[in-house]
């Protein structure tokens, strides 16, 4: 926990002297017939005329307590704009890491099991167009077969949604689920195939350890070897590499939101980006930062959970 202090502090630090050199957002706020006196007004207001520690101090006070500012171009708080964009974000980044693990390790383990065989090997063949095309590639091959030549899934937008609460939500309409299916195969790809080759490789090398071998001589059967004990000790690394591609779902879900114009979060760091939204961007940076810090940490946890080793050496200690 001290650590992941350390790591969002830095990373605050970091973000918030880099947004100092993306340009002045006076410049797009003012209009062309603005006077010194109304640059130095505005100026004040903003707080951008005090030295860069107390403008810092006074960002990290406010994000603690959720309160990340006022958004330069809308003039509104960035927590509620934030808000109003995180459902469509964080229900993309659902559907594609649901795929890519729930895919990622059923195809790993046959692929593994079934090395040998014509579909493992095409599986695998496939796979290296999903690591070695980029993202915005997929999506915009996708949108060219399915909405361009096909006519059968949208190519942008989110569809119809419907609120439930104060969420927004596109699970409930055939549009909205429609309009998830492209966004959600082009940034879950990447990944899916990241955890299927993993958990081949570390299921294979599972398979040729003298314990698996003493299991099949002592008559179990391969349903048993293959799932109580060779995939359970494959994912104790599985689990840091799926962890992080969770938190890389969620950051870079940018290119995705920006192919299909997804109304996510993703987008709005774009567009802040072209207009100099220096709350946004550091708001977007600082809650990308505490998903990544709390992933990693559950997946901590979650070694414990899995590997008795390490229940072992603390009892042990």
């Amino acid at each position: 926990m001290f650590q992941s202090v350390i790591v969002l502090l830095v990373v605050g630090l970091v973000a918030f002297s880099m947004f100092r050199f993306v340009g002045d957002p006076i410049d797009n706020m003012l209009g062309q017939e603005r006077t010194q006196a109304d640059i130095d007004r505005l100026r004040t207001e903003l707080g951008l005329d005090q030295p860069f520690p107390v403008q810092y101090f006074k960002f990290l006070k406010g994000a603690v307590q959720g309160n990340f500012g006022v958004s330069y171009r809308q003039g509104r708080p960035v927590s509620t704009i934030i808000a109003e964009r995180a459902p469509a974000t964080l229900e993309l980044a659902f559907v594609s890491g649901f795929l890519a693990i729930t895919m990622g390790i059923a195809l790993g383990v046959f692929t593994a099991i079934r090395r040998q065989g014509i579909a493992a090997n095409v599986i695998m063949t496939v796979s290296l167009i999903g690591v070695s095309l980029p993202t915005f590639l997929i999506g915009i091959l996708l949108i060219y077969i399915f909405s361009v030549e096909l006519d059968l899934l949208p190519s942008f937008g989110r569809g119809e949604t419907v609120m439930i609460g104060g969420w927004s939500t596109g699970f409930l309409t055939a549009s909205g689920l429609k309009a998830l299916i492209l966004p959600a195969i082009t940034l879950g790809l990447y990944q899916m195939t990241l955890i299927m080759r993993l958990v081949r490789s570390e299921m294979l090398e599972v398979m040729r350890a003298d314990y698996v071998r003493f299991a099949r001589a002592r008559g179990l059967s391969d349903r048993v070897i293959n799932f109580r004990h060779a995939l359970k000790n494959t994912l104790v690394p599985v689990i840091t590499i799926t962890g992080l591609q969770l938190g890389s779902i969620i950051a870079f879900a940018i290119i995705t939101e920006t192919v299909f114009q997804w109304p996510g979060v993703g987008l709005l760091f774009i567009n802040a980006i072209q207009f100099v939204d220096i709350p946004v961007m550091a708001a977007y940076l600082m809650l990308i930062s505490v998903m990544f810090v709390t992933i990693n940490l559950i997946v901590d946890l979650l070694y414990y959970a899995i590997d008795p080793r390490l229940r072992v050496d603390a009892r042990a200690t």
